[in-house]
Formats: structure tokens, sequence, C-alpha cells
């Protein structure tokens, strides 16, 4: 194999899946009513992640007041799933009230 060849065969290798480096961090309110938070290191990349407190809608409130500590942009949405209305966190210092309600999320 010459050297063009090599250099195309390393180019059409896929990525391995990444990961958003850091903590991304959330508020959930707990079956008692107090405030918990919740912190996820190093998520995955470019899947969406359904915040698994409120998974189903109508087994708990929405989770509110992010804060995006890792390298990548995060895209929050109202919904579990990645649906509904989104909005997006930028990388280390993006951060949103408790008037943000957030169901799942997705950085990349």
């Amino acid at each position: 194999m010459d050297r063009f060849g090599a250099l195309t065969l390393l180019l059409t290798v896929p990525a391995s899946a990444s990961a958003a480096t850091g903590e991304w961090q959330y508020s959930v309110t707990g079956l008692d009513g107090r405030s918990l938070r919740v912190v996820l290191e190093d998520p995955e990349s470019r899947e969406c992640i359904t915040l698994p407190e409120v998974a189903d809608p109508g087994a708990s409130s929405p989770a509110h007041s992010p804060r995006n500590r890792t390298t990548s942009t995060a895209t929050v949405f109202t919904e579990p799933g990645c649906e509904g209305d989104f909005f997006t966190l930028r990388p280390v210092t993006g951060h949103g009230s408790a008037r943000l309600q957030l169901g799942s999320v997705v950085f990349g």
C-alpha cells in the first residue's frame, strides 16, 4: 500500500463515541419536596439523554436550574426524548434558572 492509500484508509475509519468532558448539573424536586442536585460526569456526546428523574412526566416535576460545566455545548429540551422546546447552554459557564424546566439534554 502506498502512502496515499494508507492516508485514505486512516481518513475513512469511523470515529469512536466521545464524551463531553466535565460535569453537567441540574436540580430536581424530591418526593419529600426538597431540591436535589444531580451531577452527570463526562456525559456522552451526540446522544439524547433523558433525565431519569423526569422520564415519566406524570410521576414527577421537570428538572430545572441546569449548569453546563462540560467542554461541549449542551442543548436542553423541555420533554424527555429530546422533544419540545429547547435552549442551548454554552460550554463551561452556561446555566439556566429554576424557570428553565427540562426533561432531556444532548451534548455536541
